[in-house]
């Protein structure tokens, strides 16, 4: 038998149209739809398939992509009823793993990172936040520019280590902006805004981060039918009390999240990712030989049970 991770996708990962083909061949599907709708009283179906503008609001943008990465990994588990070694997300990803190891229902869930983006939002407002994706250049490289910003009185942070040559700055725009041609001088391929209001992973969710505890304590369940990554620290865990600890200082905390798939080398054989698109199976070629198998529609779902079988 395989062993196998379960890992989802975060913010970046969403589409006009997204779920709509599990909606139409799946009674299950349409029942969650249902139950994430009342979760946040907003009609899921209109969201993900009509409503761009709203869809790219973080605070719609985190429970629509939850939503598709549960419904694939509720199929996958009603047909194949395989228990992951570990199952771990990338930044809100970590909330649809914590959704498919049973430590949140998907009302919970749901709810939680919805007022999770309503949060981070509040707390950017006014503040000329920002994010900002560098390329070709090494870890050290970019956070001794990084460090040696902030030190000058600057708001930068590394936010995401996607992968050796990616990494992700999140902080206030225009210092952001700034760092742009000591990137370049030290040999980084690009150095690019991204298009966010948010400045995720970093000290300025604070705000957003003692919200987060509170709505956790209360939906929370201590019960992991397997351990989860934490995306701050790179191990797993698989408490309540750990997750308490762990999950409100991931917002204002570098995702580590080319540790984390590293560190699975030996652990896995096989990762799966739930959710629309492929991005992590994109990431995840430049981080592991584990190879990755995406499930984001029901032809993706059947493929995923044949290399299961196999």
């Amino acid at each position: 038998m395989k062993r196998v991770g379960f890992i989802f996708p975060g913010q970046g990962s969403q589409a006009i149209g997204m779920g709509k083909d599990f909606y139409d061949h799946s009674d299950v599907a349409k029942k969650m739809f249902d139950m994430a709708s009342s979760a946040i009283n907003t009609d899921m179906k209109s969201l993900l398939w009509e409503d761009e503008a709203r869809l790219g609001q973080s605070l719609y943008t985190q429970p629509a992509i939850l939503l598709v990465s549960a419904i694939a990994h509720k199929l996958f588990e009603n047909e194949m009823g395989i228990k992951p070694v570990v199952a771990l997300g990338h930044s809100l990803g970590e909330f649809s793993a914590l959704c498919s190891v049973g430590a949140l229902t998907l009302e919970d869930a749901v709810y939680t990172v919805h007022n999770r983006g309503l949060w981070m939002q509040e707390a950017c407002d006014g503040k000329d936040a920002g994010m900002m994706v560098v390329l070709g250049l090494s870890d050290e490289a970019t956070a001794h520019i990084v460090d040696s910003a902030r030190e000058s009185g600057k708001e930068v942070w590394a936010a995401n280590f996607n992968s050796d040559g990616q990494i992700v700055l999140a902080g206030k725009r225009g210092d952001l902006e700034s760092l742009t041609d000591a990137l370049k001088g030290a040999g980084a391929k690009r150095a690019m805004l991204l298009n966010m209001s948010v400045a995720s992973h970093c000290p300025m969710l604070e705000p957003a981060a003692i919200k987060l505890k509170t709505v956790l304590e209360e939906r929370l369940r201590d019960s992991f039918l397997s351990p989860v990554i934490s995306n701050v620290t790179a191990a797993s865990y698989s408490s309540k009390a750990e997750a308490l600890d762990l999950l409100p200082k991931q917002l204002t905390m570098p995702v580590k999240y080319k540790h984390s798939v590293a560190g699975l080398e030996n652990e896995v054989d096989i990762l799966i990712e739930f959710g629309h698109g492929s991005v992590l199976k994109g990431i995840n070629k430049k981080v592991t030989q584990i190879p990755t198998i995406s499930v984001s529609d029901m032809t993706t779902l059947e493929a995923a049970f044949e290399a299961l079988k196999d």
